[in-house]
């Protein structure tokens, strides 16, 4: 299995530390979760507070990305809603999330699609992991993202939607290998950082 560096090859950004520790201090429903901490390995050590895993330096813990695909070999990119603290309004391929203590990923997964995209079980039978890599990167002011990221894909037999409006602000059908090769044409997309490293390892294997 490929793994990159901490920063994947690139360089990684200074300075956010200071409004993040602060947006640590309000009221967020992330102040009440728990992630999984990780050592570069993706060997758990225990549990952290998922916004203190987000704010500061942050704490590299376990997360998971799913590609959703159509027969076509399409993927599905999904919008993250306007509120979220991380990302807001980039375009996602197309859930991402981390899994609880006990929780594997596949079965964590599964539970996003439902909620996310109610996309349940029988809509599909090949969800797997192809790949896992670690990655940092800091959003404007307001925190960070400190991963060992598993790359999960699946294939709907059933494309049936039924988004929640409080987690996807819009979807959008792509040819996957036309938005590897002419990235120029989807600027306007805004894509999340962890789908945009997930595709081009992808592409590189």
């Amino acid at each position: 299995m490929n793994r990159d560096n901490a920063a994947d090859g690139r360089p990684i950004a200074d300075g956010g530390a200071g409004a993040a520790t602060n947006a640590a201090t309000e009221a967020h429903a992330n102040a009440d979760q728990d992630v999984i901490a990780v050592d570069p390995d993706d060997t758990a050590q225990g549990t952290v507070n998922r916004l203190e895993a987000h704010t500061g330096d942050g704490i590299r813990h376990r997360a998971f990305t799913c590609l959703v695909f159509d027969g076509d070999g399409k993927i599905l990119l999904a919008q993250r809603a306007p509120d979220k603290r991380l990302w807001d309004t980039h375009w996602d391929g197309t859930v991402a999330s981390h899994p609880v203590e006990g929780q594997s990923q596949r079965d964590a997964t599964e539970q996003r699609l439902e909620e996310e995209l109610g996309i349940g079980p029988d809509q599909y039978n090949d969800l797997r992991v192809t790949d896992k890599f670690e990655y940092k990167r800091y959003y404007e002011n307001a925190g960070l993202e400190w991963e060992v990221c598993a790359v999960l894909k699946v294939t709907l037999d059933d494309v049936s939607l039924d988004p929640d409006e409080d987690e996807i602000a819009g979807m959008l059908w792509v040819e996957y290998d036309h938005l590897h090769e002419h990235p120029e044409w989807y600027r306007q997309l805004r894509l999340c950082p962890w789908f945009e490293i997930a595709m081009r390892r992808d592409f590189s294997e």
